[in-house]
C-alpha cells in the first residue's frame, strides 16, 4: 500500500491523502487495486477479474 501511495506522490505529483481514488492495474490484467483515503485512514482494496473481463492497454 505503502509503494502505490508513494508512485501516486511521485509519478502523479498529488496527495494520496486528500480523498481521491487511484485506480491500478495489475501487470497482467486481471488484478485492479484502489487506493483511497477516507478522512481516517488509507484504504486499499483488490479485485481479481475472470478471464473474460481482463484489462487489456492499447498499443
Amino acid at each position: 500500500m505503502q509503494s502505490l501511495a508513494l508512485t501516486v506522490q511521485e509519478s502523479l505529483k498529488r496527495d494520496p491523502h486528500a480523498g481521491d481514488l487511484y485506480i491500478f492495474r495489475g501487470r497482467r490484467g486481471d488484478l485492479v487495486k484502489i487506493l483511497w483515503h477516507d478522512g481516517l485512514g488509507m484504504s486499499l482494496y483488490a479485485k481479481r477479474l475472470a478471464t473474460l473481463f481482463r484489462m487489456t492497454l492499447p498499443p
